[in-house]
């Protein structure tokens, strides 16, 4: 058996202290049976660079078989556990964990902003958006129940939700932490474990989750993190323990992990990517609707897939739209993500910094004007010289069929283009594979309402954009994706329905 270690990950006094491009994790980052495991083999470690510097942040070390096989041992045996207790017991827990999260909120939200790049406004947001899906599925726990249905002469037939076993989530690296509790909270309160595998970009805070649940009390396993990328996905995926599989990230990934899950019959929700309308009539609040535009194009670097990246703004109001929205873009602070007053961190990586630089140049090709930002961007300050930066961009003179209109670029790049109808307009928004967002700013109620009514999208925004409560489900249509995140619904994804009829009398038989 590994060798495990029961100290924290990252030790608070070492968080707080940290600065930008200063802290090094050297810990494992494996997780399981309720503490970090020790890598069996290190020759296949992979460099994980804090975007903020370029510098080395740790060694991700990815499992194999024989360890993704312990983690998901260590999770049916927590589950066996687990699923037996009262709903009320998981959600004594359960809350306890959003409690500790909420006390070290901070900590955790500078360990993101390590990791991942983006400010740390944005991260404190993030991790309350975390402890606050976890509470919202405490309060859930306790209310699981099936139904009674009474039947002729006294028989009866009810119905119970029951667990699934172990479900597997495998997040992206542009929410870690968020995306490991919207995807844990609700299968633990339906009574599942789960093994999770962040994105090998970003596999630090996942751990610190794993080490939260553990210390509000879960059963060894519950919440087991395996690092790696593809080779340990597709291990999670075909394990016959695997109850269920649910995936953040691209389009094609999606495909293969819905593909791997089918070979075993196993449900799948997949949350995909996305190249969202945003459609500004000439009547809207026109600070309102800017706010939304910024709002919907460079949260986290435009690293967000629901982003409304394709703009559709009304004629007669574009010259004014254009004007606000690049004077609010040019003041955008990018710099140290850890500055309170910085509202624009680093990409993720050098290779995507150069991917969404490309795509800027592309649609210059394409005849797209930039008004401004879309360049690489170097900070005066020293240490985030070999940081993954570049300034905000807007692109106008887009027509619907530049490169830039049509794909996915997950970075801050806005593409705003011209309508003149509402028919013309719902017929071009809905013009794309994609169906993970849209929004519609307008005054008129009922325009918005049959805009909204209209578009192809899962999550639809009306006079704002990007807001995500725990409440409500967030997810796709099309290629986008299925099954949802949040909200009550959720809990029919990770629980299934048992039917059970009770016979009061005798068996009427045919022989």
């Amino acid at each position: 058996m590994a060798e495990l270690l029961r100290t924290p990950l990252v030790p608070a006094a070492m968080i707080r202290s940290a600065s930008t491009g200063t802290l090094e994790v050297k810990e494992p980052l494996n997780f399981w049976c309720g503490a970090k495991v020790k890598p069996k083999d290190v020759k296949n470690a992979e460099t994980v660079y804090e975007p903020a510097t370029g510098r080395v942040l740790c060694q991700m070390v990815p499992c194999g078989a024989e360890e993704v096989d312990q983690a998901i041992q260590s999770a049916h045996s927590a589950f066996l556990k687990w699923s037996k207790m009262a709903g009320m017991e998981r959600a004594r827990v359960m809350l306890e964990a959003a409690r500790i999260i909420r006390e070290r909120r901070d900590d955790i939200a500078k360990l993101e902003v390590i990791n991942n790049g983006k400010s740390i406004t944005e991260a404190r947001v993030d991790i309350d958006v975390a402890w606050l899906c976890i509470e919202y599925y405490a309060g859930m726990a306790g209310t699981l129940a099936g139904q009674h249905v009474q039947l002729p002469g006294g028989s009866f037939a009810y119905t119970r939700r029951e667990p699934l076993g172990v479900c597997v989530g495998i997040g992206a690296w542009n929410y870690p932490f968020q995306i490991a509790a919207w995807k844990s909270a609700p299968a633990l309160a339906c009574g599942n474990a789960m093994v999770f595998k962040p994105s090998p970009m970003t596999p630090v805070t996942a751990v610190m989750l794993a080490e939260i649940y553990a210390e509000a009390g879960v059963p060894e396993g519950l919440l087991n993190v395996v690092q790696g990328g593809a080779e340990t996905g597709s291990l999670l995926c075909h394990h016959p323990l695997v109850a269920k599989i649910s995936f953040t990230g691209s389009v094609p990934t999606g495909k293969k992990i819905m593909e791997m899950a089918a070979k075993g019959a196993k449900p799948v929700t997949l949350e995909l990517g996305g190249k969202s309308p945003l459609i500004i009539f000439n009547d809207s609040d026109m600070e309102n609707a800017v706010k939304g535009a910024l709002m919907a194009n460079f949260l986290s670097q435009g690293e967000v897939c629901c982003n409304g990246t394709r703009v559709f703004v009304q004629r007669d109001i574009l010259p004014k739209f254009l004007e606000d929205v690049v004077k609010r873009t040019k003041a955008i602070t990018v710099g140290d993500p850890l500055l309170d007053e910085t509202r624009m961190g680093a990409l993720i990586s050098r290779p995507h910094l150069d991917r969404v630089l490309g795509f800027v140049s592309q649609a210059k090709k394409e005849g797209a004007r930039v008004l401004c930002g879309g360049e690489p961007l170097v900070p005066a300050d020293p240490k985030l010289q070999g940081g993954y930066f570049m300034s905000p961009c807007v692109l106008d003179n887009c027509n619907d069929d530049m490169t830039c209109v049509k794909e996915e670029i997950f970075g801050p790049v806005m593409s705003v283009l011209p309508f003149d109808t509402e028919e013309e307009v719902l017929q071009r928004a809905n013009n794309t594979t994609f169906g993970l967002a849209a929004g519609v700013f307008t005054r008129d109620v009922t325009r918005a309402h049959r805009v909204v009514e209209n578009l192809q999208a899962g999550t639809c925004f009306i006079n704002n954009y990007n807001v995500s409560p725990v409440e409500v489900p967030f997810g796709g249509y099309k290629m986008s994706g299925f099954g949802r995140e949040n909200g009550q619904v959720t809990i029919e994804y990770y629980s299934q329905l048992k039917t059970v009829v009770v016979e009061m009398g005798d068996v009427d038989s045919l022989f």
